[in-house]
């Protein structure tokens, strides 16, 4: 990472970044548009795309061996690159439903978004949520139209279904060319006011050759034909006539998202799209922390860590916790506080990454990431500074929708067992639930997704070696107690209601439905019940 920063100006250094992420439903092509982002950026020199459970090559992003077999991004990665005097941070988020409380873990680390949406499907679920989140947050997001190659919806009709779904302004910033046997083959600018033809090249793995036209250049009239030509002035006259004014500000604000269109898989308009997020993506802002705010550029060093990871290198069982730095700049070996316990630690081991392949970080600066080797200290959410204190607002956890007991096949492993429940717990892969009293040899394990159990069962096979099994539990709904003591003391006076305590010691009321948990709050004065974790 290191780049010179000790000789260059700390807010030079935040101007040049981008951090952003990138979100959608499963199957929008995300990982595919990750690796052509790399290709474009100059970070792969071949790109491979995910097209099947057996295809030969797979995404760099997705390093798990299970995300290899499967085709589906489970955990977030980190990669970063340079690109035309920008140095970018792309978060690469799982697409699956399952995973979610990683995305939402790592939006919180990011800047902007861009939002992928599939050409012939418009706003799914899962791209509805995390737009939410993207709003709760106050993050810009982009919109990257997919899969243009292929069959779809209306351009126009998907920018109405985002604006009246999401309840945001759209403005293309580009627009679809197609030519006379109606194949996608290139992009009006409506920026430059220039004319981008494409040239296909076969699995494109390699970068597509443009050539720029005026909309009047006979070359133009030749490639896409009369009728085609005449379409295409229609639609943009109508766009500029009828359609919302650009304006950075408002994009900035949230209030408007642009779309650009193209196809990952051709690697059109891909160029496109990388060039607007160094041109208006923001850079790195301010942090709202539990009493004001800091800015990035203030010099005094701060981060907070938004995800945690276990055995990125099995051989080793290292563990290994994501640092956003929020302000000033980090070196490799300084000493920081953790703001949740006042203990101090050296960084001596930073990491940046390309997926699982790392390399040592000597400095940093506000927008970057960095990998901490963790000795087991850090908690998801905590913030590290460095002189005067600061602590930023925690990461909630969501409540669980799935719930387990385990069954141990070899009873002579229960050692290890507890080990890798208590290392895949702290980075969020399951939520573990104990019994007051009875120690934490017998969890109860909660998940967002089914898909969970199955990626524990799985780690705790390769990277623990102890196979295990899972019996379902009858428990639907999770809620952590709050409020005034009389509402906790009522719940633990009574029989038919199970009490425990998330691995922080915050009590837990566990429900086979939400009936009676409504009748729990109709019944004790001052009790709370929250479907987000106390932070």
């Amino acid at each position: 990472m290191s780049e010179g920063t000790e000789t260059t100006g700390l807010a030079e250094q935040v101007d040049r970044r981008r951090t952003f992420a990138i979100i959608s439903h499963p199957d929008a092509g995300k990982t595919t548009l990750t690796e052509k982002l790399l290709l474009y950026g100059g970070a792969l020199h071949v790109a491979g795309a995910v097209k099947s459970r057996k295809a030969a090559r797979h995404a760099v992003s997705d390093w798990m061996a299970m995300e290899q077999e499967k085709g589906i991004s489970i955990t977030s990665s980190v990669l970063q690159f340079d690109h035309e005097g920008r140095r970018f941070n792309l978060l690469d988020t799982p697409g699956h439903a399952d995973f979610s409380e990683d995305t939402y873990r790592t939006l919180a680390a990011v800047d902007s978004a861009v939002m992928l949406i599939d050409n012939a499907k418009g706003v799914e679920p899962r791209t509805l949520k995390l737009f939410e989140v993207c709003r709760l947050r106050k993050l810009p997001v982009m919109t990257f139209v997919n899969k243009m190659d292929r069959p779809g919806l209306d351009p126009i009709e998907l920018m109405d279904q985002v604006s009246t779904t999401l309840d945001i302004r759209t403005v293309p910033l580009n627009w679809p060319i197609r030519d006379d046997d109606h194949q996608f083959c290139g992009l009006f600018d409506r920026v430059e006011q220039i004319a981008i033809l494409f040239e296909r090249r076969s699995a494109g793995t390699e970068l597509a050759p443009e050539e720029r036209l005026r909309l009047d250049d006979p070359r133009l009239r030749e490639r896409i034909g009369d009728r085609r030509l005449e379409e295409l002035e229609e639609e943009l006259m109508l766009i500029d006539e009828a359609g919302d004014p650009w304006s950075i500000e408002d994009y900035l604000a949230g209030d408007v998202t642009p779309f650009f269109f193209g196809s990952a898989m051709t690697n059109f308009g891909v160029a496109q799209i990388l060039e607007a997020l160094g041109r208006i993506a923001p850079q790195p802002a301010d942090r709202v922390a539990v009493q004001g705010a800091r800015s990035a550029k203030d010099d005094r060093f701060s981060g907070f860590i938004f995800k945690i990871q276990a055995n990125m290198n099995p051989r080793h069982r290292d563990r290994i916790a994501f640092m956003r730095v929020v302000s000033g700049r980090f070196e490799r070996g300084m000493e920081v506080t953790v703001a949740r316990s006042k203990k101090k630690l050296r960084l001596r081991k930073p990491h940046t990454f390309m997926a699982s392949e790392r390399s040592i970080v000597e400095d940093a600066v506000p927008g970057d990431i960095v990998g901490l080797y963790d000795p087991g200290e850090l908690r998801l959410g905590d913030t590290l500074y460095r002189g005067s204190g600061v602590e930023y607002r925690g990461i909630p956890r969501f409540a669980p929708e799935h719930f387990a007991r385990i069954q141990l096949k070899d009873p002579t492993r229960r050692k290890h067992l507890q080990n890798g429940l208590s290392q895949l717990s702290q980075e969020g892969t399951v939520q573990l639930f104990y019994r007051q009293g009875l120690g934490k040899a017998d969890p109860y394990l909660g998940a967002v997704g089914l898909l969970q159990f199955e990626v524990l069962k799985v780690r705790l096979m390769n990277e623990y070696n102890t196979r295990a099994e899972l019996e379902s539990a009858p428990y639907t709904v999770a809620r952590w107690v709050a409020g005034e003591p009389s509402g906790l003391a009522w719940l633990q006076a009574r029989s038919d209601y199970l009490l425990v305590e998330d691995r922080y010691g915050h009590p837990v009321v566990l429900s086979p439905s939400p009936w009676p948990l409504d009748y729990a709050l109709s019944q004790a004065p001052g009790l709370e019940l929250l479907d987000v974790s106390p932070l």
